[in-house]
């Protein structure tokens, strides 16, 4: 939920202005892992967000829906 919903305006790998919100980071693996995670291109905030239940909730799908809500997304 964290690689689609918020928008990252850091310069990414393959994305040179950011990930707009509801957009599928393309450094996300099939497998949901990050494709750049141990690599210093991996943007600052992605280095600091810590998933925490108030944002991620109990599950993928509260998650979902907590972070679009965050960004005005409907899921």
């Amino acid at each position: 939920a964290c690689c689609i919903y918020p928008s990252i305006s850091s310069k990414i790998p393959g994305m040179h202005n950011g990930k707009p919100a509801g957009i599928k980071c393309i450094q996300l693996a099939d497998d949901l892992s990050c494709k750049i995670f141990n690599s210093p291109d991996r943007p600052q905030v992605c280095g600091g967000f810590k998933a925490e239940q108030i944002i991620c909730g109990d599950s993928s799908e509260e998650a979902y829906s907590i972070l679009a809500s965050l960004e005005g997304i409907k899921v």
